[in-house]
């Protein structure tokens, strides 16, 4: 984990502390079903959950001579419990405390991840709200196209982080699965009961078929997830970032008092954030391929993926954290500049309106290839000339003039028929 990126609340779920804290509540839950199962005197249970402690510090050092992290970690809490930890880890393998503690790491991550994906959300549908009518025009290629409006953009954002809270609400129920099954998932040297008894007082169902691990299919259903809504995240701030081209200049990242754009140029104002969540996204796509060749692995376990997730998941989850913390503060405080979009929607007297141009001309009479011809002509006069106007060519040509009245054609270059229809989207979203 790197501290640049890494928020206070992600970062202590993936601390050492907290990870070998999941490791101890597994254990005393599984001595709890087991106590409630008659198997261990409640005494002992009561004296484990007093007493039971750990320091990272000491762990690490125990590890140092042992080469084993879970026993490691059993001997320093069996050095507080004393006698009681006799009954720790009865009828357990290593992975039963690695892997179901490892679940409980992953859906503490997706709870925040959905909790920030939801502030997103929110974010985004005001500023649909407050833009549904705000002209600009659509781009395809990059070339302008036909007017749309700024909200009716940011509608089709939130559309995906809708999706996106959906897919975080499933790996929710996806990554929540822990195993007691032991050695080789086969229940030999503990009973079905107990892997039951205690998932449920961790709030886990327990996994359907494991082996000695949970497969990593889950994993990798993780990885993927959360690299799916960074690819979200990266597609706003591409956007957001050449729309604050200065060419182009219709919305801009706050520029907060004090900042500074260029050691070299005073003048610049750079859209430093978006560009951030475009590359820490490629950092969560990167991991995807890792993920996917955890899946495989010899017999019915090896530790190949053990190295991998230690980085990875920790990686991922506090990278999409940051990344959508990033992006609602972007969106809370971005800049529109509705005067800029209504110029570049005009340029050149408005040649995207050319369509509607010719579909009048077709309605007044014309065939559509002589239509094309005198619209084309007149558009491309005006495209990428000095003071070009193709509205003003339209009027000064007598094969226009002759078949549309003035009124007709200012109604060409309306923007009303562009929105008439938009009140589908914003029902479907709630803007």
């Amino acid at each position: 984990m790197i501290e640049r990126y890494t928020l206070p609340e992600m970062g202590a779920i993936w601390s050492e502390q907290a990870k070998f804290q999941s490791w101890l509540d597994v254990e005393i839950a599984a001595t709890e079903a087991q106590c409630d199962l008659g198997r261990v005197p409640p005494e002992a249970v009561a004296t484990i959950k007093a007493k039971a402690a750990f320091s990272v510090e000491r762990i690490l050092e125990i590890e140092a001579e042992v080469r084993h992290d879970v026993i490691a970690f059993l001997t320093n809490v069996n050095e507080h419990v004393g006698d009681a930890g006799r009954y720790i880890h009865v009828g357990m393998t290593s992975s039963d405390v690695l892997d179901t503690g490892l679940a409980l790491q992953l859906k503490a991550s997706v709870a925040i991840l959905r909790h920030e994906l939801d502030q997103l959300a929110e974010a985004l549908r005001e500023l649909a709200r407050a833009h549904k009518g705000t002209v600009m025009i659509g781009r395809s290629h990059a070339i302008h196209g036909e007017p749309i409006t700024f909200g009716f953009k940011v509608a089709g954002w939130l559309a995906e982080v809708v999706r996106n809270q959906e897919r975080l609400e499933r790996l929710e129920r996806v990554v929540a699965v822990g195993q007691i099954s032991g050695a080789m998932g086969t229940y030999a040297n503990t009973d079905p009961q107990v892997e039951a008894i205690a998932c449920q007082k961790l709030g886990l169902e327990p996994d359907t078929a494991s082996t000695q691990v949970i497969s990593r299919d889950r994993h990798a259903e993780y990885v993927q997830t959360l690299a799916l809504v960074g690819a979200a995240l990266e597609r706003f701030s591409t956007e957001i970032r050449n729309l604050q081209r200065t060419d182009v200049l219709e919305v801009e990242e706050n520029f907060a008092k004090g900042q500074k754009g260029s050691s070299a140029m005073p003048h610049k104002r750079n859209p430093i954030r978006s560009e951030r969540i475009s590359g820490l996204a490629r950092v969560l796509r990167s991991y995807t391929v890792a993920a996917l060749e955890n899946c495989a692995l010899w017999h019915e376990r090896d530790i190949s993926h053990s190295s991998v997730e230690r980085m990875m998941l920790p990686d991922c989850s506090v990278t999409l954290h940051f990344m959508l913390r990033e992006m609602t503060q972007v969106v809370k405080g971005l800049g529109v500049y509705p005067e800029n979009m209504a110029r570049n929607l005009n340029v050149y007297g408005g040649v995207v309106f050319s369509q509607r141009v010719l579909l009048a001309l077709v309605e007044a009479g014309l065939a559509r290839e002589e239509a094309y011809r005198i619209v084309q002509r007149n558009a491309h006069t005006a495209w990428n000339t000095a003071g070009g106007d193709f509205r003003a060519n339209l009027e000064a040509d007598p094969d226009v003039s002759g078949q549309l009245s003035p009124e007709q054609l200012a109604d060409c270059f309306s923007t009303a028929l562009h929105q008439e229809n938009l009140g589908v989207i914003w029902e479907r979203l709630g803007i």
